[in-house]
């Protein structure tokens, strides 16, 4: 993982306002990794939409999908946005499809900046594997197929973000920079609509 230089000037304490900042976009696209670094390197707190899904119901995602179907996990990951939506000074990764649920994006556009993190199925499946962790591509005989596919579910919703970033072929700090880059240029008043209107719910997996 490439380090943040940390010798060059930091963004002063006043340049990205107090609203929370959300990445968003597929599974494997760096969401976590990402945002911890650019929570520390703009002095924010840093929270994990899947880890307080995972602590309030004492399962993991894949368990939670197990048990309560996707509709139960969706129900749990909703009232996590909401929360969210009322931190301050806190970069939020989410989950793959929790953009994917238009009041969960409207709430997101509304509350703070929104940036989409995006990569290609095949550098998907190389990053995450399929393993049982992975319940929307664990068992499947061509999970790049059902990546591309669920892929192109999404991408109208993860189309609206404020600002978009390609990860592939890029370290952690490389992307870290690049948003950090485009925050500054969008200004402490970014939250607001995205471009782009509505678009229709679709399936899908953490």
């Amino acid at each position: 993982m490439a380090a943040i230089d940390k010798d060059r000037d930091a963004p002063g304490p006043g340049a990205f306002g107090d609203a929370p900042i959300f990445l968003i976009g597929f599974m494997g696209t760096g969401k976590s990794t990402v945002g911890r670094l650019l929570a520390a390197e703009i002095g924010f707190a840093f929270t994990d939409l899947d880890d307080v899904i995972t602590r309030a119901a004492g399962h993991s995602v894949a368990q939670i999908f197990a048990s309560e179907g996707e509709v139960g996990f969706r129900a749990r990951e909703e009232q996590a946005v909401r929360a969210a939506t009322a931190m301050r000074r806190t970069v939020i990764a989410t989950g793959g499809g929790a953009a994917c649920r238009e009041a969960n994006l409207a709430a997101m556009l509304a509350a703070g900046p929104v940036v989409a993190l995006s990569a290609t199925p095949a550098e998907v499946i190389r990053r995450t594997g399929t393993g049982p962790g992975r319940p929307l591509l664990h068992g499947k005989a061509d999970p790049e197929g059902v990546a591309a596919a669920l892929l192109a579910e999404r991408e109208p919703f993860y189309a609206r973000a404020h600002q978009r970033v390609d990860t592939v072929g890029k370290a952690p700090g490389e992307v870290t920079r690049e948003i950090v880059a485009r925050l500054q240029r969008l200004g402490p008043q970014a939250a607001g609509g995205a471009a782009g209107g509505a678009a229709k719910p679709t399936g899908g997996g953490a």
